[in-house]
């Protein structure tokens, strides 16, 4: 699959349906990705197959996600939004 390819995938996997999560998670795909290394892009697109309930509670601070790396990756875009 080609970058490009991957990227629009990334776009749609963005778009969750709940503005709270699309506000986070499409301008760090647009803005953010492109600079990860080969291993935090891993992490970004397993988050983006864990469900929206669970990725909201994660990131509105109300559960932390049990998979460490799940957790660094949500830490990660928070902190790229308050900058």
């Amino acid at each position: 699959m080609t970058e490009l390819n991957n990227k629009a995938r990334l776009r749609w996997a963005c778009r969750r349906g709940m503005l709270e999560l699309d506000v986070l998670l499409m301008p760090f795909v647009e803005e953010g990705y492109d600079a990860l290394s080969a291993e935090d892009k891993v992490i970004f697109q397993h988050l983006l197959t864990q469900e929206d309930p669970e990725l909201f509670a994660w990131f509105m601070g109300h559960e932390t996600a049990k998979d460490p790396q799940l957790n660094y990756m949500v830490k990660l875009i928070l902190n790229r939004v308050r900058v």
